[in-house]
């Protein structure tokens, strides 16, 4: 049975030990579960119970300054766009501005240049304030910043698919469009 006949019982035996002890240790069973959080706390060492603590405290510092981050961009956005409800109400004002600019073009006369220096000190402030103009005659109607009120046959091939007057003008404030531009374009 044995092919090494020159071995008694007990150096068998022995051989046998040593082949399962260098062999592959065997794999530990693993650990049940701890049923609640004080009884796993109560089997870590100091080490592992400081470990634990500067992790979660680093989580709660990252998870705060986050907090932080996230307020200061939401504050410094609700001040941008404060004032976007009082300006919004004050561009039909803008448009009489203009309109009536426009109708007295032709009057050369003090009023005319007074109402000229109330439009240029309004519409300064609402730049300052972060208001720009969206222009639209003869650009590509863009549906991101134009509203088609009509079409029109294009007077040129050229001005096909572009804007060829503009009923009321648009604005963006501080990069937001405010108001689209109503446009009519050519076909």
């Amino acid at each position: 049975m044995n092919d090494n006949k020159g071995l008694n019982k007990n150096e068998e035996q022995t051989s046998l030990e040593d082949i399962q002890q260098n062999a592959a240790p065997e794999e530990k069973a693993p650990e049940p579960l701890a049923e609640d959080a004080k009884t796993a706390a109560a089997e870590l060492t100091v080490e592992e119970k400081l470990a634990v603590a500067e992790e979660n405290y680093l989580r709660l510092a990252a998870e705060f300054d986050n907090y932080r981050k996230r307020m200061a961009k939401e504050r410094l956005e609700l001040l941008i766009t404060a004032g976007s409800d009082v300006i919004t109400g004050l561009l039909p004002v803008l448009d009489d501005f203009e309109r009536a600019l426009n109708a007295l073009q032709a009057v050369a006369s003090p009023e005319t240049e007074g109402i000229k220096l109330i439009y240029d000190k309004l519409y300064s402030y609402l730049q300052s304030k972060g208001l720009q103009r969206i222009e639209a005659l003869g650009a590509v109607m863009d549906t991101d910043l134009h509203e088609a009120v009509a079409n029109l046959p294009a007077p040129a091939p050229e001005q096909k698919g572009k804007v060829l007057d503009e009923v009321q003008r648009g604005y963006t404030l501080n990069g937001k469009i405010i108001r689209y531009a109503k446009v009519v374009v050519g076909n």
